[in-house]
């Protein structure tokens, strides 16, 4: 589980990496710009002080990391391989005229097709509308010799086909209610035609067979659900199976790092290899169990399918990596929140019989990102919460995290750009947000992921798959609304935290207008809500503002021909936040459907047109692009008489040529899996 939404970043950052020069400016961390995106630079400060050994741990794992890169655009589309290196081979041998705008409109594409990881935009899942012409694009790739695309030359219709027919593949990932999820959507986790009711009673079938299990399998998290000749198998994401080749080099790699790991690492390591190996989803949950009980070792990563939030049924999870090491200095604040967790959820506003008796194996610190892969690059989360069955989290816990050096990134590529000035209408908010918005920020992530997560437990005979389609966008509510809660309570300012209430006001103010207003930045006009995180963010804001109303708790104002949201009461914002959160916990613990269905429905998908279209006007005046992403570090091993003693770490600043160089050295998938 994981936080995507970057409101700011808190002051602690520029404790932690004080070391960084107060004149960079954001010219020099943002490396690339296209369309509604800025890729951006991240630096790893410490990398240099490390332990050798810890170092070349970071290198093998970085290149696992990077190896899985063909598996998730296959997951995203079927024909996203094939596109992309159809693209590709374009760019790099195309001979003809670069200077016109209909090449610009294809590099452009191409640099889209890269960062969202395939055809589809990777926030609103819709098809990109490409500003080339069919016929432009069949005339550039009729210059290029055929031996140039290979094997690509049996997939140039189709490929055609799926960038320029708008009637096809058309979102990536559909939820609208009462649509066949399954069929209108154009991911890569069924095929042969499955339709959403032949998977539901598939998976329903295992899950009947595994009744009575005090530790559930994860059924259908790592393979493609397939229709072959009228039946319906499994193919399974393991070495021998489906993604095999991809796996094999993640494995290569990951066995170089168990020879440099400690234990209990190594074994975790080991775990891991064992569950790429067979497919075992036992033994995935071995190593999850191992990875969580480790709150020992420095470098840290993630790697594996992990994250449901690309499937509709909330069942497939998309392949993602994540290299790290501790900020030590920056972890105090997590430490505090991690020892007093069993207070946190002893208070809690839900039903004291959905919270847990005894909170076990809590741990949050705040990392140093070393680097990023599949699902979690370009584009990233700022927090990640894991594992995510809820068997593992009651027995054994939870690990928490804060990326501190990709907070710092958004933050400095964000410096001055006017949004403030902008869209917060009173000073005194603006005065708030500035002295204290950053520190919100990063608590109420803290909290969302260190304890939102972890808190809460489901009643007897719910396996926690009840919600199907709208289960991402209530647990992310579910989390939001208990660091939302929290970050405004005394506690804080008892354990040292905050100063005052003034934090909560300032994330407060800064969250409501976000929910009900500026995220809307980030849809295309006419479109609705689709992605799980905007949606519990507009759930939470919508809910609050219709309950709030007789008290004018947040309130809209106009001023000078511009919309405004202001709140008036922040006590009974934090107040209705807890009533909310009451309710979404009795939603997920009681596998209440129609309740959690109500709940999206009603206030997370629909959009009011005029507000969307003053938003995107005053979001383009001041040329801010709503999603950011980042190129990678590059490591390198420096040896001498055979022996490895160190390793050298650079930061690129171009993002095309990043791009280039992953297709060439990390692509190991057939066009067509």
């Amino acid at each position: 589980m994981r936080i995507l939404s970057v409101m700011c970043v808190i002051a602690a950052v520029a404790v932690a990496c004080g070391r960084r020069s107060e004149a960079e400016n954001e010219a020099s961390w943002i490396v690339d710009r296209f369309d509604d995106i800025k890729v951006i630079r991240y630096e790893v400060p410490g990398f240099e002080q490390l332990p050798l050994q810890e170092k070349v741990l970071i290198y093998y794992l970085s290149e696992a990391a990077k190896c899985g890169r063909d598996i998730l655009f296959d997951q995203n589309f079927k024909y996203n391989l094939a596109i992309r290196r159809t693209l590709e081979t374009i760019y790099e041998h195309y001979e003809g005229d670069r200077t016109v705008p209909e090449w610009a409109a294809l590099e452009k594409y191409l640099k889209k097709v890269w960062f969202a990881n395939g055809i589809h935009h990777h926030y609103s899942n819709d098809k990109f509308v490409p500003e080339f012409s069919e016929a432009y694009f069949r005339t550039v790739a009729s210059t290029i010799p055929d031996e140039r695309f290979g094997e690509l030359n049996g997939l140039f219709e189709e490929v055609c086909t799926a960038i320029f027919d708008p009637t096809l593949y058309k979102t990536r990932l559909n939820q609208a209610a009462g649509d066949d999820l399954i069929a209108t959507s154009s991911n890569n986790y069924y095929a042969g035609g499955v339709t959403q009711s032949e998977a539901e009673r598939f998976y329903a079938d295992m899950a009947a067979a595994d009744a009575g299990n005090p530790e559930p399998v994860s059924y259908g998290l790592n393979s493609q659900l397939a229709k072959v000749d009228g039946r319906l198998q499994e193919r399974v994401w393991k070495i021998g199976g489906m993604y095999s080749p991809a796996i094999e080099k993640i494995v290569y790699w990951l066995k170089k790092a168990a020879t440099v790991a400690e234990e209990p690492q190594k074994t975790n390591i080991e775990a891991l290899i064992a569950y790429y190996e067979t497919g075992d989803l036992k033994e995935f949950d071995r190593y999850n169990i191992g990875w969580v009980k480790d709150t020992v070792s420095n470098v840290d990563f993630v790697n594996g399918f992990i994250e449901d939030y690309g499937d509709p049924m909330g069942r497939k999870a998309s392949w993602e990596a994540n290299v790290n090491f501790m900020d030590r200095e920056a972890c105090h604040r997590t430490e505090v929140i991690s020892e007093n967790a069993q207070w946190f959820e002893d208070h809690s506003p839900v039903a004291p019989e959905y919270r847990k008796e005894k909170v076990k194996g809590v741990s949050a610190k705040v990392i140093t990102v070393a680097m990023l892969g599949g699902d979690c690059y370009p584009a990233t989360p700022i927090g990640i919460n894991l594992p995510n069955a809820d068997w593992i989290r009651k027995e054994y816990g939870s690990k928490s995290v804060t990326i501190d050096n990709i907070t710092y990134a958004y933050d400095k590529a964000a410096h001055g750009n006017g949004f403030d000035e902008e869209f917060v209408l009173r000073a005194e908010d603006r005065e708030r947000m500035e002295r204290y918005g950053k520190l919100a920020d990063d608590l109420h992530t803290d909290l969302h992921e260190c304890l939102g997560h972890g808190s809460g437990q489901l009643a007897p005979g719910v396996k926690g798959g009840e919600l199907k389609s709208y289960g991402s966008t209530l647990e992310e509510a579910r989390a939001d609304l208990f660091g939302l809660y929290y970050l405004g309570d005394p506690k804080l300012v008892e354990l040292g935290l905050v100063p005052s209430f003034d934090v909560a006001k300032a994330g407060y103010a800064n969250y409501i207008m976000n929910g009900l207003m500026t995220q809307l930045a980030r849809i295309e006009p006419g479109k609705q809500v689709e992605e799980s995180h905007m949606r519990n963010r507009k759930l939470i804001a919508e809910w609050c503002y219709e309950h709030g109303q007789a008290d004018k708790v947040i309130e809209w104002v106009v001023q000078e021909g511009k919309r405004y949201v202001v709140v008036n009461d922040f006590e009974k914002l934090r107040a209705l936040f807890g009533e909310l959160l009451h309710e979404v916990q009795r939603i997920k613990s009681e596998g209440d459907y129609e309740a959690g269905k109500e709940l999206v429905e009603r206030y997370a998908v629909k959009v009011d047109p005029a507000v969307h279209a003053e938003v995107l006007e005053r979001y383009s005046a001041l040329g801010i692009e709503p999603y950011g992403g980042f190129v990678n570090p590059e490591y390198e091993l420096v040896v001498q008489d055979g022996r490895i003693v160190d390793v050298k770490i650079a930061y690129p600043a171009n993002y095309v040529e990043q791009m280039l160089g992953y297709a060439k050295e990390y692509s190991f998938l057939p066009n067509r899996n």
